[in-house]
């Protein structure tokens, strides 16, 4: 990652950092929080390598080929350490030696910079250990605490570092991540729109299931005004495709999309529909329902996934579902 990828992604974060860069006031401790995919990881080792960059003039951007910036994007600088779980958890004896380490002086230089993956992870043993090693800090050392959930790290240890916000990628920047990394234009919208991390979208691309749920959820919905049809498809395809609790979650994600799509080209904001290929049957389902019934099938849409996450059963609550959507549009 560069500064102007960066700065596109992620343009509140990559202002807190450059601000901080140019005026020199960089914090000793950060806490870059946010979804998985937001780019944490990445932002913090563009940061170390601004800080270390060894042609890096007033604007503070590295330039990505000298021996400091290769060695930090090849994880082998001796002034810049990763800290990652050690199985499920960051330990106690991964801190001290963190702090072992940074008690010496710099190898190339004064300054140190260390960066902790997934910081609520450390066992209470480990963030008590860090929260000392922050309550001391030394002017030339820098740590970033990379995290999903800060509500899980010490509030004492929240409170020592400056914080810098990693949000959800737009659809269209990370669709466009998509295609970057191979897949067709007809998938990535759809993909975008379900997850906000890389890995996971890849992962789903190329998940068989995944492509038969889309194949299922499409079905229902194109037999949706047959009730006979409509009930055969759900028995039959949909609660033997989708087992778990997650799996329905996906499966009712899929559904829904496609009434946004529909309201969407309603209000003609279609030029970034979620289900390209079936744009036709879309604008012709467009023409035949109202925006107060479509309002009234996506609020049961959530409404179902409300009732999902607080245990009420599949089946019965897919039935009541396909109840409350029949008599809206259909593939005719």
């Amino acid at each position: 990652m560069n500064w102007d990828q960066f700065e596109k992604e992620q343009p509140i974060a990559a202002r807190l950092l450059k601000n901080s860069l140019v005026h020199h006031r960089i914090a000793h401790a950060y806490l870059f929080e946010g979804e998985r995919g937001t780019g944490k990881k990445a932002g913090s080792l563009l940061l170390a390598a601004s800080l270390f960059c060894e042609e890096t003039g007033q604007d503070m951007l590295p330039c990505g080929e000298c021996g400091n910036c290769r060695r930090i994007k090849s994880g082998n600088h001796p002034d810049v350490h990763l800290v990652e779980p050690d199985g499920l958890s960051i330990k106690i004896d991964q801190i001290r030696s963190l702090r072992t380490e940074f008690s010496k002086s710099g190898m190339e230089s004064k300054r140190k910079l260390y960066i902790i993956i997934d910081a609520e992870k450390m066992t209470v043993q480990a963030a008590n250990s860090l929260l000392k090693f922050l309550e001391e800090p030394h002017s030339e050392t820098t740590a970033v605490l990379v995290t999903e959930q800060p509500q899980q790290l010490l509030p004492t240890i929240i409170s020592r570092c400056q914080s810098v916000p990693f949000y959800p990628l737009r659809p269209e920047i990370f669709a466009q991540k998509l295609v970057e990394a191979g897949m067709s234009q007809g998938k990535t919208a759809l993909l975008a729109a379900l997850t906000n991390d890389l890995q996971e979208a890849v992962r789903l691309n190329e998940d068989d299931w995944f492509a038969q749920a889309r194949k299922i959820v499409l079905k229902l919905y194109e037999v949706l005004n047959n009730p006979l049809y409509a009930m055969t498809s759900l028995q039959t395809d949909w609660m033997g495709h989708f087992k778990e609790k997650a799996q329905h979650d996906l499966g009712l994600s899929l559904l829904l999309y496609i009434y946004i799509d529909i309201l969407n080209i309603q209000l003609g904001k279609d030029r970034q529909l979620v289900y390209p290929d079936l744009r036709q049957t879309l604008e012709k389902d467009a023409l035949q329902t109202s925006m107060n019934r479509l309002s009234k099938q996506m609020t049961a849409i959530l409404e179902a996934k409300r009732k999902l996450h607080a245990n009420m059963n599949p089946q019965l609550l897919m039935e009541q579902l396909v109840l409350n959507l029949q008599g809206g549009p259909s593939f005719v």
